[in-house]
């Protein structure tokens, strides 16, 4: 049973493109196949989070982080009386976006563009789902209901202030409410990534031997997550016992989530899914005191693993090849795949045109990137 205040399906403000409803699966149920089965999501299998796709099998890939989330986003949503299709959608759209290289790619992405409206990796998930994907006879994207597209551009919170063209040329087409909340099951999977990468990197780091366990065992959080599986199981198996430790970790983010949530919409009382959108503030938050420790937290792993030595070695490396690819492209751009030619033809002026490169060199992924920076520029 959803709650009062759950999306409903039957009462979807609907798709751009008017579409036959299934006969066996919800509106929602269908958003969330179609993103599974793009391209898009597929490339996410080689694009890394913070290791390169070279590195190791172990290490996180934007896939298996996507698939994280919505299994977080799932529980949450459950206990919630939310959504569950609508959440997973969100969940599994929510990095469709993402450059190859992790944050270093979008970086480089993001100055590269800074004269031709910058780039962020959120209104690029939106340009996917609304325009690059071109599979369907009808349309060109996805054509998501209104709902899911309002939570891949809003799970973050309102879009306030210069809205990214990705975002603000669909946005002018159908009206997603960007100075609003996004749904409840859209604030879900925004919290449901945190929890998931707060766990992973840390599993990540720890297999990359960038710290060590004893290390982690005297972080907040952590600390009592380390003496309670020490109690349990004295003496246990250096592999099993951080992994039982970080097992604990994770599930006090997910509780703590789920206690807040209810608390917040509990004082609310919403009766409708609009009244979470228009309640001024998110549902779905961390308490302020598991927050101001995963900030502790982080704050470790961006000295100790994303700005570690080797890290930044292949920041250096990759940053390197997307600011000769993007120049490479822009200038010379027969060199792009054939079906992308014909969006070349029809540009106007050299915004256009960078844009066009933008998608293309975002779409890669890093086993790509670097295939194509070694045919073209022969290094």
């Amino acid at each position: 049973m959803l709650a009062r205040y759950a999306c409903r399906p039957e009462e979807t403000r609907g798709r751009l493109f008017r579409e036959e409803e299934s006969t066996f699966r919800s509106c929602f149920q269908r958003d969330r196949d179609r993103i599974i089965h793009s391209s898009a999501f597929r490339r996410l299998k080689h694009k890394t989070q913070v290791f390169i796709e070279h590195e190791g099998d172990y290490f996180r890939t934007r896939l298996t982080h996507s698939i994280e989330v919505g299994q977080v986003a799932r529980t949450i949503a459950g206990v919630l009386g939310l959504n569950l299709e609508l959440t997973e959608a969100v969940a599994l759209a929510h990095d469709l976006g993402h450059t190859p290289f992790g944050h270093t790619g979008e970086d480089a992405l993001s100055e590269l563009m800074a004269p031709y409206g910058g780039f962020d990796h959120n209104a690029q998930a939106i340009r996917i789902v609304t325009r690059l994907e071109r599979h369907y006879a009808d349309f060109d994207g996805l054509n998501l209901t209104w709902e899911t597209l309002e939570g891949i551009a809003k799970h973050n919170g309102p879009v306030t202030g210069q809205v990214p063209y990705a975002l603000a040329e669909y946005n002018a087409r159908h009206d997603l409410e960007l100075h609003t909340h996004a749904s409840a099951e859209a604030q879900v999977a925004a919290l449901a990534d945190d929890v998931a990468y707060n766990n992973h990197d840390l599993h990540d780091g720890l297999r990359a031997e960038l710290f060590s366990t004893d290390e982690l065992a005297e972080l907040p959080l952590l600390d009592g997550c380390f003496a309670e599986v020490d109690r349990t199981y004295p003496g246990l198996n250096y592999y099993r016992r951080r992994h039982e430790a970080l097992r604990r970790f994770f599930g006090i983010l997910v509780a703590d989530v789920i206690d807040v949530a209810q608390a917040r919409i509990a004082a609310l009382d919403p009766a409708t899914a609009q009244d979470i959108r228009l309640a001024g503030h998110s549902v779905v938050q961390f308490s302020p005191d598991i927050w101001e420790q995963l900030k502790v937290i982080r704050e470790f792993l961006f000295h100790r693993m994303y700005r570690a030595p080797s890290v930044l070695k292949m920041r250096a490396k990759v940053t390197a090849m997307v600011n000769d690819l993007f120049p490479l492209f822009l200038t010379n751009p027969e060199l792009l795949p054939k079906q992308w030619r014909k969006d070349v033809e029809a540009v106007q002026n050299e915004t256009e045109l960078a844009r066009i490169v933008a998608d293309y060199i975002a779409g890669m992924t890093d086993r790509f990137a670097m295939q194509e920076h070694a045919r073209l520029l022969g290094d």
